[in-house]
């Protein structure tokens, strides 16, 4: 299984979070790639950069992404491949072409946001996950995850067990 990364609107593909993510995929021996989308400022051309990058992954994929890529992940998450959508301060209902009320979804499907966050209000996650029946974890932290971090990596590496046991059933 491929796990595929999409970094916020102000980070890089191998920032903080995603190295640490990547981490633990990589312990539990997931093929792990994170999209470089810097440059890139509008959330439907990175949505389109992430469905591209998918069309030359073989095999199932796990979608991860933080704040504008949880936007991205989303939007691509109804691709056939996908196997699970794992979201950190996702943007959601800020803008951008995806109805977050009626995109297609994969069964395994987790969000963590920060009861601090400044910049993506909490609700919009709360709404997100009540609407799908969404895995929801709401931390204090603010945007940017990171002194939840250790916290996170756990929920994360619980996630990648539950789609192993799904995918061998």
């Amino acid at each position: 299984m491929n796990v595929v990364f999409s970094h916020g609107k102000e980070s890089g593909p191998w920032g903080t979070k995603i190295k640490e993510l990547a981490k633990k995929a990589e312990e539990k021996g997931f093929e792990v790639d994170s999209v470089d989308y810097q440059g890139i400022d509008n959330v439907d051309e990175r949505a389109l950069k992430l469905r591209e990058k998918l069309t030359f992954i073989e095999g199932p994929v796990v979608l991860v992404g933080s704040s504008m890529g949880g936007y991205v992940a989303t939007a691509c998450a109804g691709e056939p491949a996908c196997k699970g959508l794992f979201l950190l301060a996702p943007a959601f209902y800020l803008g951008g072409s995806v109805n977050f009320d009626t995109v297609a979804l994969p069964e395994s499907t987790a969000i963590v946001h920060g009861w601090r966050d400044d910049i993506v209000p909490v609700e919009n996650s709360w709404r997100f996950a009540k609407q799908h029946s969404a895995e929801l974890h709401i931390l204090d932290d603010d945007h940017r995850l990171i002194s939840t971090l250790p916290k996170i990596s756990t929920l994360f590496s619980q996630f990648l067990s539950q789609l192993e046991t799904q995918d061998a059933n």
